[in-house]
């Protein structure tokens, strides 16, 4: 029944990843914002419910290992594994400038976990200081980009011709949001449960399965939402939906399971996680600085350090 259940997961995930990214470009035409605002907000924000609900659930039954190996996990998987992947695909070109500001934005809030983690704890305080700068954040960024110039987001909506079948009338772009989520976070949800199952039957520690099966988990509903934008050639979503759900949950996912309950900071996570997801992020951030693209050779790159983080990780802490 578990391997019956990932399996019913992983093509909700499919189905629900389809009418997502029809919906959020539909909304971005219909708001007349740019599908990258669409992939940060929409996109990025929504796919990283199942991170929510699985760190929130994981803090009210005092897991905090799980709901920080969750968030942690996560963001090193949505780097190596997610825009790896979409980079053997086809070449990742983006040109948006705000991609940059938001790859800052992103590095920052990794600058900051790894600040607030030398206390050797996630306090209330902790969240409260995520939750606003996240509240910051999203503003500055909504208002940026109301009151950007209509030359970028006439090439956007050009980019974004592909998609043919997209839902139109606002009805039916909001049915297609809804349902596109709500696929997604079950669809994870399932797959997660059976895999979790399978994995403590085998001894798996509960650290290791929140930074691998977990993690990898509830990160389905962003590669799948990035593979299928990279297969359309919508190229700025696939990647500002990987910077959205990675700045989400450090400033949000972590910051509001603060709010809940303190969280320790220490082991594996202080030890050896932090830095991967310091370095795997510095990593992406100067891909997204200085380059016009991330291509094959960058994709593998990715790539490798996951499964080297991964394979280490199982190695000495598990």
């Amino acid at each position: 029944m578990n391997y019956i259940m990932m399996i019913a997961g992983l093509l909700m995930l499919i189905i629900g990843g389809e009418l997502l990214i029809r919906g959020a470009m539909s909304a971005a035409n219909k708001l007349n914002v740019s599908p990258f605002l669409s992939g940060l907000v929409i996109v990025g924000f929504g796919t990283s419910m199942p991170e929510l609900i699985v760190s929130v659930n994981a803090i009210m039954n005092n897991n905090s290992a799980v709901a920080l190996g969750n968030i942690m996990g996560s963001n090193i998987g949505n780097i190596g594994l997610i825009i790896g992947t979409c980079g053997l695909i086809a070449p990742l070109a983006f040109k948006q400038s705000a991609l940059k500001r938001d790859a800052i934005v992103m590095l920052g809030a990794v600058s900051l976990l790894i600040l607030i983690g030398l206390t050797g704890s996630f306090s209330i305080i902790s969240g409260v200081v995520m939750i606003s700068a996240l509240l910051a954040y999203l503003g500055f960024t909504i208002y940026k980009e109301k009151n950007h110039n209509t030359a970028s987001h006439k090439l956007h909506q050009a980019e974004g011709k592909e998609l043919h079948t997209k839902p139109h009338k606002t009805w039916l772009v909001i049915l297609s949001i809804a349902f596109g989520l709500g696929f997604l976070m079950l669809g994870a949800q399932w797959f997660v449960t059976g895999a979790t199952i399978i994995a403590k039957a085998l001894g798996v520690s509960d650290a290791l399965i929140g930074l691998t099966l977990v993690a990898i988990g509830t990160s389905l509903p962003e590669f799948t939402i990035s593979v299928m934008a990279v297969l359309r050639k919508h190229m700025d979503v696939a990647v500002a939906n990987v910077v959205g759900s990675n700045i989400f949950n450090i400033l949000g996912i972590l910051g509001v399971s603060s709010l809940i309950s303190p969280i320790s900071f220490q082991g594996r996570f202080a030890e050896f996680d932090q830095w991967a997801l310091l370095f795997i992020t510095l990593v992406l951030t100067v891909f997204l600085l200085f380059g016009h693209s991330i291509g094959k050779l960058k994709a593998i790159f990715l790539l490798l350090f996951y499964v080297a983080y991964v394979s280490l990780g199982y190695i000495y802490f598990n």
